[in-house]
């Protein structure tokens, strides 16, 4: 019995040591792991194929991220800066893009079906083969 109080007591002071050091999350890390992330600043991230599904990164900086391949399904982005970031082949199906700054962005392949695109910014965005239906835009000569 007093071994095992002794022992006891001698790991306390590692735990606290321990815990004491524990480093803040990124972002990203942040993002991945709650799925919380507005007002983020995930500029530059590399979140190439992940699951992003309902996330909420409102009013977040991904201006130049790698989103290619990610699924974004009911994502809330609205407000985000995605100013030259690469959503080639993203999943966005019934996404909140209100507000969004895509200008210059790549959306190849993206599937965009029923997004909410209210006053987003599209200036030189790249929708080569991307599906925009139940979206309101329409993209070609028909």
């Amino acid at each position: 019995m007093k071994r095992a109080a002794i022992l006891g007591l001698g790991l306390v002071p590692l735990f606290f040591t321990l815990s004491s050091r524990a480093e803040p999350l990124s972002d990203a890390d942040q993002l991945k792991a709650t799925g919380l992330c507005a007002g983020c600043n995930l500029e530059q991230a590399n979140l190439q194929g992940e699951h992003l599904i309902g996330v909420d990164l409102r009013w977040a900086n991904l201006r130049n991220a790698d989103l290619s391949f990610a699924n974004l399904e009911g994502a809330d982005l609205t407000g985000a800066d995605l100013t030259g970031a690469n959503l080639g082949n993203a999943v966005l199906i019934n996404a909140i893009l209100e507000q969004t700054v895509l200008e210059g962005a790549s959306l190849v392949n993206a599937n965009l079906h029923n997004a909410i695109l209210t006053d987003s910014a599209w200036t030189n965005a790249d929708l080569t083969g991307a599906n925009v239906y139940g979206t309101g835009i329409a993209i070609g000569s028909d």
